[in-house]
Order: structure tokens, then C-alpha cells, then sequence
């Protein structure tokens, strides 16, 4: 748990089915809307054609490039959601989903997290994109 956050899964409701949690209450200094990312080269090319894994990592590799940025970190996440196209793309998405947060959430606090399938994104080779909202907490 950060300064001023508490992550809730309150028993009132049937636990999380994966890593999340189901309330992350913050105060926070700033809050960051991040665009949705996706995995694309400094040319605006998809990397990672037809593997939903490595573009789920190079998607979380741009959040953590973007909230350092910002002066946050992935500690800082209090809201992810997911676009994922088709279900066949379900098993490695979440297989890579699952490593990194274990190595971004080593004492398994996670942030809260909806998954939604789309039928496509902006281009038809991209499988998946990701957005987050973080809260920088109050010093």
C-alpha cells in the first residue's frame, strides 16, 4: 500500500478472478489520464504483428516510459483497462499480463483492472491496447 492508498476487495462481493483489485481508494496529489498505448515503433508502425503477449509488454513498457515522465510509477496506477481483440488472444495476453505484474507488483496489490473485447483497433495487425489512469499520492 502507498501514502494515502488502500486497494479494497471488500467482502460484500465475490473476490477478483484474476490480478486485480476490485476498489483502489487514493489521495492524490495529481492525477495522469493516459492515452491508450499501443505496441508501435517511433513511425506509428505495429511491432509484434499476431503476438498478443510481446504487444501487451511493449504497451506496459511505453505506460512505464510515460508515467516516469511524469515523475509517477507503475506503483502509481489506480485504474487499467484493457482492449483485446478476439478471445483466441485471452491465454497470452493474460500468460504475459501475469509475469509483469508479478514483477511490477511483487506484493501482489494490484490495481483495479476491466478487460473488454473489441472486434479490431485503429489497425487491423494491433491485438491489444491499454490505458491507465495514476494518482500521484499526497507527499
Amino acid at each position: 500500500m502507498g501514502v494515502g492508498r488502500l486497494h479494497a476487495n471488500p467482502p460484500t462481493v465475490p473476490k477478483p478472478v484474476g490480478m486485480y483489485s476490485h476498489l483502489v481508494r487514493v489521495e492524490a496529489e495529481e492525477l495522469l489520464f493516459l492515452a491508450g498505448q499501443v505496441a508501435v515503433d517511433e513511425n506509428g508502425n505495429t511491432l509484434a504483428k499476431g503476438d498478443a503477449a510481446a504487444q501487451t509488454r511493449i504497451a506496459y513498457e511505453y505506460i512505464g516510459r510515460i508515467l516516469s515522465d511524469a515523475g509517477a510509477s507503475y506503483r502509481d496506477i489506480v485504474q487499467v483497462r484493457t482492449y483485446l481483440v478476439g478471445q483466441e488472444n485471452l491465454g497470452p495476453y493474460l500468460k504475459e499480463r501475469e509475469s509483469l505484474f508479478t514483477e511490477l507488483y511483487p506484493d501482489a496489490v494490484y490495481p483495479p483492472n476491466t478487460l473488454v473485447f473489441v472486434s479490431g483497433l485503429f489497425e487491423p495487425d494491433m491485438l491489444v491496447e491499454i490505458e491507465v489512469v495514476a494518482a500521484k499520492p499526497t507527499r
